[in-house]
């Protein structure tokens, strides 16, 4: 015999299909083999959604906990371009002047924001050569 194929919706359909007709939650989530607070949340999305909340949800979240806001992001953006002289430090000041009540990022937090939108050199180049110094090519072994 052949194994039945069934889909996940199919089962939430069948288990809130008996529930409306009447049977008792705690026997309908031990023959499901789910626990009482899952079947609750089953039957909750239906009553809530209709069929749709039957279908599996994305496991996305919904926001990044350490992500700028989008106005916060555009701000600082837009600062460096008016004083391309500022740094980080000067601009998370400013924000902190003009716009008290935004969340205020920090230094490094404002850094990241102009290093990702190409707003800062990356610094000077050390002025040292691979090959190194002539006093530092010795020509026979101990000399300094």
């Amino acid at each position: 015999m052949p194994w039945q194929e069934c889909s996940k919706v199919d089962e939430r359909m069948r288990f809130v299909a008996r529930l409306l007709e009447g049977e008792k939650m705690a026997v309908l989530c031990r023959e499901f083999d789910i626990s009482r607070k899952t079947g609750h949340k089953i039957f909750n999305r239906y009553r809530e959604t209709g069929l749709e909340g039957l279908t599996d949800r994305s496991r996305r979240p919904y926001r990044q906990a350490n992500r700028l806001p989008f106005q916060v992001e555009t701000l600082i953006v837009q600062l460096k371009k008016e004083h391309p002289t500022w740094g980080a430090p000067k601009i998370r000041e400013k924000i902190r002047r003009l716009h008290s009540p935004i969340s205020l990022p920090a230094i490094s937090t404002v850094h990241a924001v102009l290093d990702r939108h190409q707003l800062v050199s990356r610094g000077r180049k050390p002025r040292y050569h691979a090959e190194g110094t002539t006093l530092s090519r010795p020509t026979q072994p101990n000399e300094l």
